[in-house]
């Protein structure tokens, strides 16, 4: 519709070109001005970390200062976040995200993406957390299986200083194998490209001056995603020229700025210039995540013509290598902290009390966890072996959090791992089905939070396949029954695992992967030297 309306203004302009010399009058319509500011993959980051940096206080700090020099410019302005609000902080963790989400309210969003994370908890968190924002949550590609209809609401129309904007939501596809299952089971997260489609059709009858995707898809250069779903450059791609403006990201957790066509700047680090992506004439954006950065895009719009003017990452209070603030440091909103000072202590009432400790750092960094075994991927799956008994145990890489430092161990540690109140279960397999499941579960790659960490099982890879698998040493029996420790999240198709939780044998113990760790450290403190066994792959 936009594109045929700019072909009619053409035409029309074209006809009348004589009579407009003729007069010598103009039909241009005045400049406006749109200020876009962006974050996203917050992950409960609403208080600042050890070091200092970040926290919702600084930024609200931010964005007041970006705001009065917006109204100084009298530019429109517009706070939007990329999605993945929930999970990553035990203190929002424990409190399902009231303090992030009511103080996104606070500070002024105008809307948001639904992530991946949305989905960490039942869907009665989720409407909850709607309840506490006073901005919507978006999503055109969440469609319930029984109706057909949007699950959520797909876009919005917001007016400012006399623009009428238009903002739509998408959600990353990889929803449907890495959220909760037994959560999203009446969903279907469709096609992005297929789903704005159908939505624009709807938005370009109120003749939006601005388009805006705000998406949690992920940037891939150039398109390349891998074993992930497609991103933002697929989307960009496969809409017509002209049919959205620009793409407010996420969930690559990254800062999107360019060092040249296709290939995004790795290196980036703050004070640096930053350039967008453009792909197909519509620019994409993300932010890093954690708010560590709000994006600041500069729009010029005229005659249906949306043209970037200037583009920015403003550090919130991050320190370089040398421990020293990169840029100047932003004192902490005082009404915004004095908010958040509750919610913060509270939280670190629940999760100061020490477990144990160790004497090894247990790796847990998403670097490591989705490419190698680890020691802390072997902890993890200890200790729920033996919790129930199990013969041997799995747990994919993404869901292994964080990592834990040398020295005490207190809940809050736990949680930073295991921030996504799974439960233990297990199922008895026969040797038959122990050696379908390994050769089925080994083969996901690496860089995917589906690689597997196995606990008591071994295996060698001959000429492209897995043979001679092991457990705890011992041939499999074909006839011989083995027990396997799983969590409830992979049991129930989490990351694309054969699902579970239906087989009649499988046991939900209904203790949570938290507690089991801390059982276990408490139990076996102080910990040492951990042996971490070759990969079960043929990668």
């Amino acid at each position: 519709m936009r594109l045929l309306l700019l072909l009619s203004a053409v035409l029309l302009s074209a006809c009348s070109h004589n009579a407009a010399t003729t007069n010598n009058t103009t039909q241009e319509q005045p400049v406006q001005y749109l200020t876009v500011l962006h974050t996203n993959d917050h992950h409960g980051r609403f208080w600042p970390n050890d070091k200092g940096e970040y926290g919702m206080a600084a930024r609200a700090t931010l964005l007041k200062e970006l705001r009065l020099q917006a109204a100084n410019r009298n530019d429109a302005v517009l706070l939007l976040s990329g999605g993945d609000i929930n999970t990553g902080i035990p203190e929002s963790d424990l409190q399902q995200a009231e303090p992030d989400f009511k103080g996104m309210s606070m500070l002024g969003y105008d809307a948001m993406a639904i992530g991946n994370h949305e989905f960490d908890n039942p869907l009665a968190v989720l409407e909850k957390q709607r309840q506490w924002a006073n901005f919507p949550l978006l999503s055109a590609n969440i469609k319930r299986k029984s109706t057909g209809e949007h699950a959520y609401q797909p876009y919005v129309f917001i007016n400012k200083n006399n623009l009428n904007i238009a903002v739509l939501g998408l959600t990353t596809t990889d929803t449907a194998k890495i959220a909760n299952p037994d959560f999203i089971a009446d969903f279907d997260f469709i096609d992005p490209t297929e789903a704005t489609t159908e939505v624009l059709r709807e938005i370009e009858r109120n003749r939006p001056d601005v388009i805006i995707a705000v998406t949690h898809m992920g940037h891939y250069s150039d398109a390349k995603h891998g074993i992930n779903a497609p991103g933002d450059v697929t989307l960009a791609r496969q809409l017509p020229k002209g049919a959205i403006d620009m793409i407010i990201g996420g969930h690559s957790q990254e800062p999107v700025c360019m060092s040249g066509v296709n290939v995004n700047n790795d290196a980036y680090k703050p004070t640096m210039q930053c350039q967008p992506d453009q792909q197909n004439d519509v620019w994409i954006m993300q932010a890093h995540e954690w708010g560590k950065y709000v994006g600041e895009a500069r729009f010029a719009i005229q005659d249906e013509q949306v043209t970037m003017v200037s583009y920015k990452l403003h550090p919130v209070n991050l320190k370089d290598e040398t421990g020293q603030w990169s840029t100047d440091f932003i004192s902490p909103d005082e009404k915004m902290q004095a908010f958040l000072a509750p919610y913060q202590a509270k939280g670190q009432k629940k999760l100061s009390v020490t477990l144990g400790n160790t004497e090894i750092r247990l790796e847990g960094d998403r670097k490591k966890v989705r490419f190698m075994q680890t020691n802390l991927g072997q902890l993890i799956t200890t200790a729920q072996k033996q919790h129930v008994n199990a013969d041997f145990g799995i747990i994919s890489g993404g869901g292994i959090r964080d990592s834990i430092a040398a020295g005490d161990i207190n809940y809050k540690d736990i949680l930073r791992v295991h921030p996504f109140k799974n439960r233990i279960g297990y199922i008895d397999f026969t040797g038959k089905e122990t050696l379908a499941y390994v050769k089925k579960v080994a083969q996901y790659p690496v860089d995917s939070g589906a690689y597997t960490h196995f606990n008591g099982v071994s295996a060698m890879c001959e000429q492209g396949k897995l043979t001679n698998i092991r457990i705890n040493g011992a041939a499999v029996q074909p006839n011989q029954t083995y027990r396997m420790s799983i969590n409830s999240y992979n049991a129930a198709g989490g990351d694309g695992f054969p699902r579970l939780n239906t087989d009649p044998r499988f046991v939900d113990t209904g203790d949570s992967d938290a507690s089991v760790l801390s059982a276990y450290v408490k139990e076996h403190s102080p910990i040492g030297n951990i042996k971490v066994p070759k990969p079960v792959t043929c990668q």
